[in-house]
């Protein structure tokens, strides 16, 4: 599904993300993990052609993503929800989900029902500013903006950081079903071990910009969290 081989993001003439190599198969749940400023938010934004310069091969079907712009790989089926969220405060909760559908192959202008129903607090604040949420429930906007580009693979940047855990819980019970009942492939940055741990199928943990190790997800043991992961 999304294969990554020997790439390496730059930031100016810093090289960030150096040689790294792997592979998410389709339906897979996999947790990019690490202690901060490792590269974990580098590495989406290399996945998505956000950095200033990429080298190495990226594959989302067989297809060659690394010469192609953002919008092209947006539109080839990577979404994305960053780190801080990346609501427009301005604009309603409509037309901020409104922003996603024209990422979709269809062209969008319809926001579907079943995005909706996943959240129903944004059906409630249809008309709402999105400044005027709170931080879950723009988290919630986010995702739901995201899944309406009908993306095949969705890469999130820490999705829970900085929420109310009533809110957290409702997150990641989502994103699981989003992935075990409708087989939405799922790439996560995440800090929240105990949710990696029972969210993924696979894992990788960065280290200085490279893949330190990784694995299937029963593969992370207390001693690789002890020497990776805890500061």
């Amino acid at each position: 599904m999304l294969e990554l081989a020997n790439v390496d993001g730059f930031y100016g003439r810093s090289r960030a993300l150096q040689s790294v190599s792997m592979k998410v198969e389709n339906g897979d749940f996999f947790s990019v993990l690490g202690r901060n400023g490792v590269g974990k938010t580098t590495l989406l934004r290399t996945m998505l052609g956000l950095m200033s310069r990429t080298s190495g091969s990226i594959k989302l079907d067989g297809e060659e993503l690394v010469a192609r712009p953002t919008h092209e790989r947006s539109l080839a089926g990577l979404g994305y929800v960053p780190q801080g969220r990346g609501i427009l405060p301005g604009f309603t909760v409509r037309e901020n989900l409104m922003v996603g559908t024209f990422a979709a192959k269809g062209g969008g202008g319809r926001i579907a029902e079943w995005v909706l129903d996943l959240f129903p607090i944004l059906k409630e604040f249809l008309n709402r500013r999105g400044g005027n949420l709170s931080g879950g429930q723009q988290q919630q906007l986010a995702i739901a903006r995201a899944l309406l580009s009908e993306p095949k693979v969705m890469l999130l940047d820490e999705p829970t950081e900085g929420i109310q855990p009533n809110i957290v819980e409702q997150i990641e019970d989502v994103l699981i079903d989003l992935n075990r009942k409708q087989g939405l492939t799922i790439v996560l940055v995440e800090q929240n071990i105990a949710f990696a741990r029972r969210a993924s199928k696979h894992f990788a943990i960065l280290n200085r910009g490279s893949v330190a190790v990784g694995g299937a997800i029963h593969e992370l043991s207390d001693d690789l969290i002890h020497k990776h992961l805890v500061v």
